[in-house]
């Protein structure tokens, strides 16, 4: 069935609360293991489906956001999911105390239970109206961006629209689009600034009622850190500050040299990697999606049947539109047994990066789509990200499919740019571990932090008040991960040092690196994030060697990489 065709009702949340309860209650009574293992699959039958539903009300309303019908579908699942919450709580602690638990991990794996236990900790019936709350005011925040119109050039653009312009090659073209990107947020400042206020406050209210010291410990388990803690992400940001940093400092010096710049630079310069214009894509959007199929279809038989499949059942929606949410992502739609890719192309080297990029996440879901129970079709996030920046990097042997004549800038910058953001995610995470540790700072507070940080972990940003918004400290609003997501953005850290290492396989051949890539997706979220990597022969980003050893090799690359004859 193609997307556009699979339909969709509001469930019944009384119906729905009512068959869980009953499913936990026959569960609690079963008298052997094929009895309570009937059970557990049906409740799996069940998330499977009620998810697909949420999935599809999603989709639609981000497609676009001005729809009222999905609109209201949106706030109907902020409000239900918590409420239903409670239930498959109730159904967690039954499965968590069952008599066949032995049984049930040996044939489902242990990863289920350490993941029900974290889940406990996250949710009391007290907590419904703030999970609610919060819920609305992501959605809100989602729909600011989505309606933003910005003058520019005589005409007006969505913010996905406008980020060629901040690539252009023309100094001051771009940095026109940079003040005017920025002023849009400087005038929607009141209202980020409420909307992230009443989310610090409400997270940290619900993590007190919940036994936290603050929101931190109650968002680490909302993650399902299953195998790592706080004291570990600490200890890589360090290593990224030892090791990331000074490379990517390089990077910048010998860019700020080739554009003819002072360095530091301003964020509008840091956004041209080359005098004559950074890589772009041949041709349109229908055609980054061909040469998409080539490079699929040539990688192996199974991607190339995947990405044939994806298409022919319309489960892209590449373009970037009015009224559409900002971004991209990849859901799965369970009841079909597929998932879904969401972008904003825009004509630039992103359109690349993000067909291949969320199609690593696709791909893991298709080839694991039928895992029992649903929650291990994906592994945690930042096992999900392995799957997407690997990807991106095994499209390097097919570059010229996609660029053409700007293949060797692409390469560079794709590199250059994979081992530059780690310190950018990373200042993200640290970021928000300041926010939650300190609630009640101001606004003005918090954006004297990652002013503070810039200077930390992206020294070669010039904080001049050149474009206002970014350089008073104030970037982190657009990135919708802080507002939606917190703590996510460490997993793209980790996942991008764990790519990186498939990129070192894949100077030495893509097809030994591919079997790599495969025994590390096949085992879906079957494992935690560390046995995943050990069990497919890769090393952790938490041992200071992995991202040591990485930065010696990548930096290396870049410093031999010719690029005789490109302005």
């Amino acid at each position: 069935m193609r997307f556009a065709d699979m339909p969709y009702a509001r469930p019944d949340t009384a119906e729905v609360k009512q068959k869980l309860a009953d499913l936990t209650e026959k569960f609690r009574l079963a008298e052997d293991y094929p009895q309570a293992r009937a059970l557990f699959l049906e409740v799996d039958a069940l998330n499977r489906h009620m998810e697909s539903l949420g999935s599809l009300a999603h989709i639609r309303h981000t497609v676009d956001t001005r729809d009222a019908f999905y609109d209201a579908e949106e706030k109907f699942w902020n409000a239900a999911v918590p409420e239903l919450e409670e239930y498959l709580q109730r159904w967690t602690t039954a499965l968590l105390g069952s008599p066949f638990r032995a049984e049930f991990e040996a044939e489902y794996g242990s990863v289920i239970f350490l993941n029900a236990e974290l889940r406990l900790k996250t949710f009391r019936p007290e907590i419904i109206p703030l999970l609610q709350r919060e819920n609305d005011l992501v959605q809100e925040y989602e729909k600011l961006l989505a309606s933003a119109q910005i003058p520019f050039e005589g005409g007006v653009y969505t913010l996905a629209q406008l980020a060629a312009y901040k690539n252009c090659a023309d100094d001051a073209r771009r940095l026109a689009a940079w003040k005017a990107e920025g002023a849009w947020y400087k005038e929607k400042q009141g209202e980020l600034d409420r909307l992230y206020d009443e989310l610090v406050r409400l997270r940290d209210e619900a993590a007190k009622k919940l036994g936290f010291e603050n929101y931190i410990g109650l968002g680490y388990c909302r993650m399902g850190r299953n195998c790592y803690k706080k004291d570990d992400v600490e200890q890589f940001r360090a290593a990224v500050r030892k090791y990331v940093v000074p490379v990517s400092e390089g990077i910048y010096r010998a860019q700020a040299e080739r554009l003819g710049k002072g360095y530091p630079m301003s964020f509008a310069d840091n956004a041209l990697t080359f005098r004559s214009g950074n890589a772009a894509p041949q041709g349109s959007a229908d055609d980054v999606l061909a040469a998409a199929k080539r490079f699929y279809d040539a990688l192996s038989p199974e991607t190339g049947e995947f990405f044939t499949m994806m298409l022919d059942r319309g489960l892209l929606d590449v373009l970037s539109t009015e009224g559409k949410r900002a971004g991209g992502y990849c859901t799965g739609i369970y009841d079909y047994g597929v998932p879904f890719i969401f972008a904003n192309f825009n004509g630039t080297r992103d359109d690349v990066e993000t067909v291949t990029h969320e199609a690593g996440h696709a791909f893991a879901g298709y080839v694991n789509m039928g895992r029992v129970p649903v929650e291990t079709v994906w592994p945690s996030l930042e096992g999900c990200e392995v799957h997407s920046m690997s990807m991106e990097f095994f499209a390097w042997p097919w570059a010229e499919e996609f660029f053409g004549p700007d293949t060797r800038k692409f390469l560079y910058s794709h590199l250059s740019g994979a081992l530059t953001f780690i310190p950018y995610g990373t200042m993200v995470d640290h970021f928000q571990h300041i926010v939650y540790e300190k609630p009640q700072m101001t606004p003005r507070e918090r954006h004297g932090v990652w002013k503070e940080l810039l200077g930390v972990y992206m020294p070669w940003m010039r904080l001049d008040g050149d474009i206002p918004f970014y350089s008073e400290g104030e970037g982190w609003q657009r990135q919708h991960h802080i507002y939606s997501l917190p703590f996510y953005y460490i997993d793209y850290c980790l996942a991008q040092t764990v790519a990186l290492e498939f990129w070192a396989k894949i100077q030495d051949g893509v097809a030994d690196a591919w079997k790599y890539y495969l025994a590390y997706t096949r085992q879906g979220g079957s494992k935690v994030f560390t046995e995943l990597l050990s069990s497919a022969g890769l090393e952790s980003p938490f041992d200071e060697s992995c991202l040591g050893g990485i930065c010696e090799k990548a930096g290396r690359w870049l410093r031999d990489f010719d690029l005789s004859g490109i302005e």
